[in-house]
């Protein structure tokens, strides 16, 4: 979702300074944006499977699991981009920012909410969108660190994440939505909590480690071509190694015969389905092997490996294109400037069930008409609804909260963090 779009360096002012200007825009960054609505699209549309062999179907194959992580990574690059890009903002003017950010981040979390309320008992999907709110909130004390740490502590999140799901999973409180309402916030706090950070779909244990490296390249220049091949070649040799050592723990080191006899009932076909597609419920914690898994959304360090390095890759990719060949970017440039309102539109659409009917003409009917819907508001109005409320209102309140501290005077010189 564009909460944060490129354009806009959120802004805000520190005793004697103008407000802040905004950085370039980096038509790059939106398209991969919008090719990650587009994954979300193919996956929330298609089936997963052909209903003839069972085989994964080309778009999950091509977009499980990864759309969601490309759109965490790139909301890292976003926050970058909007609290100053290479020079992080410091002391009050990062205060300010962080109050907009962080109204921002509830605004996107009550969108979510709300549809919630639509959404049936057994959902077509599970929306992003009040993780992705959450995941805002989390970054907060992180917004003023340096590229490696940050990286430090995306690695970090890579292996601590997936021990805390497999170690604490079981023993927290099971929520009761996996879209959720106001009303769970109110009757099961707890296990909201607990679905945010741990137990969800998109955990903020792992999912922030996404994010992390998304904010940490989005320090760096890229408008640089060497930045941009290294993206690409990173991303690309670091979903591979995480493809080859689940291929290695799982059937060189024997740990495909101690999953099957790890619990009893298990089929063979099963676990076949479980490897290529996640469990339908949560990842079984009875054996550390299960952690060798890399099939989406299992969010073990090597899934998440996973889906990091691709996210890497196709950033490093569409800004290589974007050197170039900028204008056919244009329509999935145009849908990443608005994917807020397109995703929130689509999950509205889908909570209908219209769709079950003739799956294929819905997604091409979806995608054809936000393509249309994005490239004309796009030259009519810029930004996209959803987007110009949830910015005008940040920035409202970044600009109130520096005011204030405007007014207190000049503040001490503080060192860098990190």
């Amino acid at each position: 979702m564009n909460d944060h779009p490129t354009r806009d360096r959120a802004t805000g002012t520190t005793s004697g300074s103008s407000p802040v200007r905004s950085a370039g825009r980096l038509p790059a960054v939106d398209a991969a944006r919008g090719l990650a609505l587009v994954g979300l699209t193919a996956v929330h549309f298609l089936p997963a499977v052909y209903a003839e062999n069972n085989r994964p179907t080309l778009s999950w194959i091509l977009f499980g699991g990864d759309s969601a992580a490309l759109f965490a990574l790139l909301a890292g690059v976003s926050l970058a981009f909007s609290s100053g890009s290479r020079r992080p903002r410091r002391g009050r003017e990062l205060t300010a920012l962080r109050a907009g950010i962080a109204v921002r981040a509830l605004l996107i979390m009550a969108v979510g909410l709300m549809i919630g309320y639509l959404m049936p008992d057994e959902p077509p999907a599970i929306g992003i969108l009040v993780q992705y709110g959450a995941f805002f909130l989390l970054s907060l004390p992180f917004l003023g660190l340096r590229p490696r740490t940050l990286l430090i502590c995306a690695a970090g999140l890579v292996v601590a994440g997936p021990l805390l799901i497999h170690s604490l999973g079981g023993l927290v409180p099971v929520y009761s939505a996996h879209n959720p309402t106001f009303a769970h916030v109110v009757t099961e706090p707890v296990a909201f909590f607990w679905q945010l950070v741990l137990t969800g779909t998109y955990p903020a244990v792992t999912y922030m480690a996404y994010l992390l490296a998304g904010l940490a390249v989005g320090r760096l220049n890229l408008k640089s071509l060497r930045v941009q091949t290294r993206l690409l070649a990173v991303g690309l040799g670091l979903a591979a190694v995480a493809k080859l050592l689940s291929w290695i723990l799982l059937y060189a080191a024997d740990g495909y015969n101690r999953l099957l006899f790890s619990i009893p009932a298990l089929t063979r076909q099963e676990l076949d389905d479980m490897i290529v597609f996640g469990p339908a419920g949560p990842l079984p914690t009875n054996s550390l092997w299960w952690l060798a898994l890399s099939a989406p959304h299992t969010n073990t360090p090597l899934a998440v490996s996973w889906s990091l390095g691709v996210s890497l890759a196709v950033l490093g990719g569409f800004l290589l294109i974007g050197r170039r060949s900028a204008p056919w970017l244009l329509p999935l440039t145009a849908l990443g400037a608005m994917t807020l309102t397109l995703y929130s539109a689509q999950l509205v659409l889908l909570s209908t069930e219209v769709h079950y009917g003739s799956p294929l003409l819905w997604c091409v009917v979806v995608l054809v008409v936000s393509a249309l819907v994005a490239l004309a508001w796009r030259h009519a109005f810029g930004r996209g609804p959803l987007e110009w409320v949830v910015s005008a209102t940040a920035r409202a309140t970044t600009r109130a909260v520096a005011e204030r501290g405007r007014r207190r005077g000049p503040e001490p010189k503080r060192r860098p963090l990190g």
